[in-house]
Parts: C-alpha cells; structure tokens; sequence
C-alpha cells in the first residue's frame, strides 16, 4: 500500500506538547503509511511552527479556531485518508497497523480515550468519554479522527465555529465511527488546572445547550467567561 495517510494537526502554542505527539508519528512513517504532516496553526507565538518546520510539515496559518485550522488543513491535504490529532494526544505503539487494517476495512473511525494521569477521576472521565463514544457516536477532538477523503467531503468537512466542530463532526458521519482497539495518551493539564469534576461538568453541560440549539460563538463566550 502506497502512504495514503494525511495527518491534520491544528496547533496554538503547541510546543511544549508537539514533540510527543511528532515523536508517536514515527512509527506510520517507518510503516510507509503517512503521506504528509500538516500542521494548521492559528497564530502561535512559541516555537511550535520551528518545530513544524523541522518536522518537514506542510504548515497553514489562519485565524484561531479549531475548526477552521482542521477545516484549513484538509483543506491542502492530498491523501486519500485522514488522520485528525491534537498537539496534546499521543497515539499508541502499535497504531500505525490498527489504522492500517481500519483503512482495509473502509469506514471511520476512532481510538479510545487516555490520558497521562493516574487516579480515580482520569479513570472515571476516560471511561465515560468512551462509552459516550461507544453509544452514541460521539468522541470528541482529542481522541483522534481517522476518516477518509471521501467520507470528509460528503459530511461537509469540519465546520468553521468556536466549539463543538469534533460533535458536529460525528453528527455528520451519522453513527458510522468504529473504535479503534487502541487507546490515545492524551494531556490531562486543562483538567487538572480546572478540577476534574468541574471541567468534565461544564463539558456536558456545553454538549446538552449545543444539542439544544445553542449558538456554538456564544457557548464558547459563556465557557471562557466561567473559567
């Protein structure tokens, strides 16, 4: 199999979470399986586009917004799948195989959630994320979102709002996500900063007023506004 695997990652003052996620990397370049590195950055003042550079990464600058940087990523991107990843989620060893046999067998797909903690609480959120997942179709942004071009293109690509882009996402794709049988390591530092029963409070609270019709700009407004 020729590399078909473009990886998307929108970055804002990423560098000091970017070299794990590049490092994980590695192994689907050693595979032969990642055609390009696309790095959409939405205005970073640290060294995280002098690391992209280094990386050899496609790099796209815009506006800061998550779902723009993703939609402006793929946007330029040339392969036939899609691998959506934050700056702060680090794949498992052994993903490059688990996305290769999911790309054999066609259709979208997720990892589960991890995070770089210990305790009961990352336990109990990376537990309720991935049956969330599993029920109803929903990871979110920091599980990773591998996809293919033509999949993208028929759910309408990544829309370009302040929040809740990874929902709308997995809404468009219509319960079509499979889970990958790896889980991602993913950064806990919003969470501890915050308070892990808080933060994971507010975020259901942001997903039930999203799927009550609230405007993604101003549920990003209030969710700044309460930090």
């Amino acid at each position: 199999m020729r590399a078909v695997l473009s990886v998307v990652i929108p970055t804002l003052n990423a560098d000091a979470a970017l070299p794990a996620c590049l490092a994980a990397l590695i192994e689907g370049l050693e595979a032969g399986l990642i055609r390009e590195l696309i790095i959409s950055d939405g205005g970073s003042g640290d060294g995280t586009l002098r690391m992209a550079d280094e990386a050899g990464a496609v790099i796209v600058q815009g506006a800061p917004s998550r779902g723009g940087q993703l939609r402006r990523g793929a946007h330029v991107a040339s392969g036939e799948w899609l691998l959506f990843l934050h700056a702060d989620t680090v794949l498992p060893v052994g993903w490059a195989g688990a996305v290769r046999d999911q790309i054999a067998r066609g259709g979208p797909a997720y990892f589960r959630l991890g995070f770089d903690a210990t305790g009961l609480m990352p336990m109990l959120v990376a537990g309720w994320a991935n049956l969330r997942s599993r029920l109803f179709g929903l990871p979110y942004g920091d599980q990773g979102l591998l996809i293919s071009r033509a999949d993208y293109d028929a759910a309408g690509g990544y829309r370009d709002i302040a929040l809740m882009e990874d929902v709308a996402m997995a809404r468009a794709l219509k319960g079509r996500l499979a889970a990958l049988p790896l889980r991602v390591c993913t950064s806990a530092a919003r969470y501890q900063a915050d308070g892990w029963l808080l933060r994971g409070m507010r975020n259901l609270a942001l997903l039930a007023r999203y799927f009550a019709g609230g405007d993604p700009a101003r549920l990003a407004a209030r969710y700044r506004a309460s930090k």
